[in-house]
């Protein structure tokens, strides 16, 4: 732990009590055996995610009623960075709880909490988002789902693309046009859309991740007051709330982490550590991924403090996924053709750590917004350059 992250002694307890449940034989092997999935399946909720619901750790800054213990920021940032340097697919849990369950905790009504928290918090149920679609990504202003209305209610129609485990979802929250104006941030509502119904189509967008992208078309799905999340025509300002609340870089910070260590590991083992090419490579980036993660938990301590920072949100978010993809690539180049070789293969270096790495990384960057969009806001909301 670095001096200069400061802990109290119960969020040192808190961390040491997720690691040793996260260090037991049964949770290794669960998250060994999901890492060597056929081709074309993955996993989604694993029993790990349901036992640290069950203990109220899943959202555990979320108020009892909701499943959680009412702790901080500070221990959910915890917990995903154990996830995240355990191994432990994290999407399905990021999705439905640091994003979905965070825009329903914040701006849901009180039915809305009571009907859909509970069952994220216990990993029992989670949740993706429909944002991006075929031509549109950071541009959400430019969005054309539509919602036409239906008497008391809405149908949705539209397509949504790079959703990722819509497929293992149960519901969904859906960015769709209600109204059109001048200004192209009013008219967007959020609305909560359950996966399973008439109306909805999923398929796959298949991709070098180990988990795939969805091609989800809404085809009439009737939606009506009690989905609306937020306001009617007022989504961008729920959209404009929670992102940079996603953008602390924990979990590419965390990614960065653990991929050197396995990296440091291998190339002590193999001699790699003290040859020329590579060792000031490796000391500079073991500084860099130091810095992403220092970045990332005085992400943690605005927001727990509740003095969000934008701008540095968007830098520890840029920084932490460029260092860990930096260090995917040079990963690569320490270990080799061996290096490529993923986890199903039983001469895979580190358990296909670097190769998963190495997929995954060029997501790492768009994911939440992209580098380009994250420079772009630094620049002209931190430094005043003209847009």
């Amino acid at each position: 732990m670095d001096t200069a992250i400061e802990l109290t002694g119960e969020q040192e307890k808190f961390r040491a009590e997720v690691c040793e449940l996260l260090c037991e034989d049964s949770v290794r092997v669960a998250v060994a055996r999901s890492r060597r999935m056929p081709y074309g399946q993955e996993t989604g909720l694993l029993d790990v995610h349901r036992r640290l619901g069950e203990r109220g750790w899943l959202a555990v800054n979320w108020p009892p009623e909701y499943g959680g213990l009412g702790a901080t920021l500070v221990e959910k940032a915890i917990l995903t960075e154990e996830l995240i340097l355990h191994g432990v697919p994290d999407t399905v849990h990021t999705l439905g709880i640091d994003i979905v369950g965070l825009a329903l905790h914040l701006f849901g009504t009180e039915e809305q909490r009571r009907r859909l928290l509970p069952g994220l918090a216990r990993g029992e149920t989670t949740a993706s988002v429909l944002f991006s679609e075929p031509a549109i990504g950071s541009d959400l202003a430019s969005l054309t789902t539509r919602a036409e209305p239906d008497g008391d209610g809405w149908r949705l129609y539209g397509r949504k693309r790079y959703s990722m485990k819509t497929h293992q979802s149960d519901f969904a929250l859906c960015a769709a046009r209600t109204s059109s104006g001048p200004v192209a941030f009013h008219g967007i509502t959020l609305f909560i859309v359950p996966l399973r119904s008439v109306g909805v189509s999923i398929d796959p967008l298949w991709n070098l991740s180990d988990e795939r992208f969805d091609d989800v078309t809404l085809s009439g799905i009737r939606v009506n007051r009690a989905d609306v999340l937020g306001e009617v025509d007022d989504g961008w300002q729920v959209i404009n709330r929670i992102l940079p609340l996603e953008r602390t870089g924990i979990d590419s910070a965390a990614k960065a982490a653990r991929l050197l260590d396995a990296l440091l590991r291998h190339a002590a083992t193999t001699g790699r550590l003290a040859e020329p090419a590579y060792a000031q490579r490796l000391l500079d980036l073991d500084a860099r991924v130091r810095a992403a993660r220092l970045l990332a938990w005085r992400c943690v301590l605005n927001l727990r403090d509740g003095r969000p920072d934008e701008v540095h949100s968007a830098t520890a978010k840029w920084y932490s996924s460029e260092v860990a993809k930096e260090l995917s690539g040079l990963a690569l180049e320490v270990t080799g053709l061996d290096g490529v070789l993923d986890a199903r293969d039983a001469a895979a270096v580190a358990d296909g750590v670097f190769d998963a790495a190495y997929r995954e990384a060029p997501g790492l960057t768009l994911a939440a917004g992209t580098s380009e969009i994250m420079l772009y806001f630094v620049g002209t909301s931190g430094l005043g350059l003209p847009s």
